[in-house]
């Protein structure tokens, strides 16, 4: 069954044309789908549930969490600026990242940001200058799923020859994508789900920082003048892993900016 589903793939590969035709050399270096290489294969990755990542060398990991209180991304944090990859549910023929490209073209321009549209090892390739940062995104269509990667850093880290560059593809050619069987509407963001040791640790830093702001204000509410008037006391130092921000897609009928919607 699962070598029917590769060569579905491939025949619909070839029928996407343009510069977002994947080479056969490529899609056969990643990423990959589980159904093809299979549970044993995972080896040292970082298991997410819907998506497995290889950690750069010298890489960290933090963890954005939604209001919820559920992971919402993971980001590989490098010396030379942020990779974040996400997994989104497409349909079977490929060509969604065609479209999110177009659209996320459009509205960087329209916020001042300036876009060159690029080729990459799977195609295109969106770059971007802003004022706080330089983006890349980079994006692969697979059976039923979409891979999009966000590279962020400092003007000139996102460039074609940029180390970090390079690094964000090693990623994506080593990542390995878990659809699922169950359905998901189209470009929904497939579910991240931490390892328990990974969620742990998490966890116990949250509770933690949390002791530790009570503290302070406790201490701060005792040192107040005799008047009543508490002063607000910030946190010294930064409690690790801070979840962050990372760069979004941006949405449809969402509040803000599209260089806002992208954290920046």
């Amino acid at each position: 069954m699962f070598g029917r589903r590769r060569k579905m793939r491939e025949d619909e590969s070839v029928r996407d044309t343009g510069t977002d035709t994947v080479a056969d050399d490529d899609r056969d270096g990643g990423p990959h789908d589980i159904d093809d290489i299979g549970e044993d294969a995972i080896g040292s990755r970082l298991d997410l549930g819907s998506v497995l990542l290889p950690i750069p060398q010298g890489g960290q990991i933090q963890v954005e969490m939604a209001p919820t209180g559920a992971p919402q991304a993971v980001h590989l944090v490098t010396q030379h600026g942020r990779i974040t990859v996400s997994a989104y549910a497409a349909p079977k023929s490929p060509g969604q990242w065609r479209e999110v490209a177009a659209e996320l073209s459009e509205t960087l321009r329209n916020d001042n940001a300036t876009v060159s549209v690029e080729t990459g090892p799977w195609g295109r390739e969106l770059h971007a200058s802003a004022p706080n940062a330089d983006l890349r995104f980079i994006g692969v269509d697979g059976y039923r799923w979409m891979i999009r990667c966000v590279v962020a850093g400092p003007a000139g880290s996102t460039a074609a020859n940029a180390p970090l560059t390079a690094i964000a593809r090693a990623v994506i050619a080593d990542t390995v994508v878990r659809r699922g069987t169950e359905p998901h509407p189209v470009r929904t963001p497939l579910p991240v789900v931490l390892p328990k040791s990974l969620a742990d640790q998490l966890a116990a830093a949250q509770q933690q920082q949390q002791q530790q702001m009570a503290a302070r204000q406790q201490q701060s509410a005792q040192a107040a003048p005799a008047t009543g008037e508490q002063r607000a006391v910030a946190p010294q130092g930064q409690p690790a892993p801070q979840p962050v921000r990372p760069p979004q897609p941006p949405r449809r009928g969402g509040s803000g900016s599209a260089m806002q919607q992208l954290g920046f």
